[in-house]
């Protein structure tokens, strides 16, 4: 087959090493190779469109068409999104300031622990202590081991005859397929939105790069997508979060999926690698979860980066990143800020988050909740969360904040604001919410009581200084999948869940009903985005308008057999309203 010459030209110069900008990334002229967010602690460290204007749309720009809830025909017309004078249509566009932006929340740790003689880095697809405590022959197992054999290094061929994958195991996809179909009785919107948009086809010539976290889940948003006429190429974002049943099932299905759990560090590049550079295959939109997909495309091909129609984000870090490329000039191409937008915070931060905290300790811990004293770091969407079903299981919670509104929110709720260091000595549960790095750090953890339960529900892995626990003096034993105790002299024991990594992706599921409304709003900014009119969007960062929102709200709700009250002529003249919406204004906050 033809080989693309895009591919060509930028391989004859593309490094032979991946690198990566240090702190969150792409601001920096000179940085330092290190993995993601998720994977900062790897063995591997090597040397090293301004912003748009806004586009607004004329009366006769194309609209998005989509058939309503109710069976009506709806028009959606997207705009972009401005930071002064927008209309309910077009929304505001979320700025930074410079300060912020040159002030990363995912800043690269420092050099990994001297252990002995020999400075050791902790790898992808071993526990902090199989490297560094190795020294000390105390290290006993890790709970992310995983099998030794790569799938890299066996061919495997679906029914149909084709090889273009690589999964763990490619006989698991019936149990794969029982997954998704389990899940997709109780994703209702991605599913109407499926339905009713399949006949048109809107994603049809959209091929899209896709690196997410690969469950059931969002295996139905890429089947939508490929329903919806999108070829799609689909890698993991996390190297614990992936399903290898859900993996093998799209696989079989002949969709291109390169993904595994417990994938290494080089594994983990290789497959996104396979997922942007393959022949016959001119990618023209990225969904990212992280920014990583969003990383090579900048850094490996960047003549192909520059033909992107554009790219939907879900992450707050990946966010960030894209915000860091506009100001320094590297961002050529459109972007969809979906992590900010009220319907993803609002349900798949807080409401999502309340129940699988539970479900992830439950399942880890088989711990009893009632009684116990927990601290939650951080009381944005995802920490209240946390807070609301800890509490009402009967925990003692306290919160830390650096926030005064949030803190006072806090205290409104009901829960006491103090400083970790005032009671990590006597909770049983530490929660980090925060999104920051070294929020629990060696001095939290060596005062801590025996038996302290620790884990993360943000998005970065740097939250818990884990690098730190890589001495020679504690000893790290493997408990059960994800569980780890860490031992010190003393032989006191810490517990921690996922090494550091987002513990309700790694221990637990997610519920599939709030993964349905991420999943809508992130297919249909896809839809947007390819389909917009030249000028409608430049090389800029974007927020879904509210009219989006509401209707993604609109898919899901009859889940409930909710009936919505309907203004009036009168009420809506009253108002300044539109019967159909958008109800609030965009400074409104929910």
């Amino acid at each position: 087959m033809a080989t693309n010459k895009a591919f060509n030209e930028e391989k004859e110069h593309e490094p032979s090493t991946m690198t990566r900008p240090a702190g969150s990334g792409f601001g920096a002229e000179e940085y330092e190779e290190l993995s993601s967010i998720e994977r900062r602690e790897n063995a591997r460290s090597s040397s090293k469109g301004s912003s748009g204007a806004r586009g607004r749309p004329s009366k006769d720009q194309a609209s998005l068409k989509i058939l309503g809830g109710g069976g009506d025909s709806q028009s959606f017309q997207m705009a972009a999104l401005t930071t002064d004078g927008a209309n309910v249509m077009d929304g505001t566009k979320m700025t930074m300031t410079s300060k912020e932006l040159h002030i990363s929340r995912t800043e690269s740790p420092g050099p990994a622990k001297m252990v002995g003689a020999k400075k050791k880095y902790r790898s992808r697809s071993a526990s902090a202590s199989s490297l560094d405590s190795a020294s000390s022959g105390s290290y006993t197992g890790s709970s992310s081991e995983e099998d030794d054999a790569s799938p890299r290094e066996v061919i495997q061929k679906n029914s149909a005859g084709s090889s273009d994958f690589c999964v763990r195991k490619i006989v698991q996809h019936s149990y794969g397929r029982r997954e998704i179909e389990i899940a997709e009785q109780e994703m209702p919107g991605i599913m109407a939105l499926r339905h009713k948009a399949k006949e048109d086809k809107p994603l049809k010539g959209a091929k899209i790069v896709v690196c997410t976290h690969i469950n059931a889940q969002t295996a139905v948003l890429v089947e939508t997508l490929v329903t919806l006429g999108a070829q799609v190429r689909w890698a993991a974002c996390n190297i614990y979060s992936t399903q290898n049943e859900v993996a093998a099932a799209l696989a079989e299905a002949g969709i291109p999926v390169f993904a595994w759990r417990g994938e290494n560090e080089e594994d983990f590049w290789w497959c996104i690698d396979k997922t942007i550079s393959a022949e016959s295959w001119q990618p023209n939109m990225i969904l990212d979860d992280g920014g990583d997909a969003t990383h090579v495309m900048v850094k490996k091909y960047p003549a192909v980066f520059k033909l992107m129609r554009g790219i939907v984000e879900e992450s707050v870090t990946g966010v960030h990143r894209l915000y860091q490329l506009s100001q320094s000039n590297k961002l050529s191409v459109p972007a969809m800020n979906v992590n900010d937008s009220v319907i993803k915070t609002k349900y798949d931060n807080l409401y999502s988050c309340r129940e699988s905290i539970l479900d992830s300790l439950k399942r880890t811990t088989d711990i009893m909740f009632g009684g116990k004293q927990v601290v939650v770091c951080g009381y944005g969407q995802v920490g209240k969360g946390c807070c609301q079903s800890l509490k009402n299981m009967g925990c003692v919670v306290f919160v830390t904040e650096i926030d005064p509104i949030c803190a006072l929110q806090a205290c409104m709720d009901g829960f006491q604001v103090v400083k970790l260091s005032e009671v990590v000595q006597k909770v049983d549960i530490v929660i980090t919410a925060t999104g920051n790095k070294n929020v629990v750090t060696r001095d939290n953890m060596d005062k801590m009581k025996n038996g302290c339960i620790v884990c993360n529900m943000g998005h970065s892995n740097t939250e818990i200084d884990v690098l730190s626990l890589k001495t020679a003096d504690l000893t790290w034993e493997k408990v059960r999948s994800q569980v780890d105790h860490v031992i010190w002299p003393s032989g006191k024991r810490m517990v921690l869940l996922a090494e550091g990594r987002r513990v309700n992706l790694s221990c637990s599921s997610v519920p599939s009903f709030v993964v349905s409304i991420t999943a809508a709003t992130q297919a249909l900014a896809l839809i947007e985005l390819f389909n917009a009119p030249s000028g409608r969007y430049k090389a800029d960062v974007y927020l879904m308008p509210k009219l989006m929102d509401e209707f993604v709200s609109s898919l899901h709700i009859s889940a409930f057999e909710a009936h919505l009250t309907e203004l009036s002529e009168e009420q809506a003249k009253y108002m300044g309203l539109s019967k159909t919406g958008p109800f609030k204004p965009n400074y409104y906050r929910y």
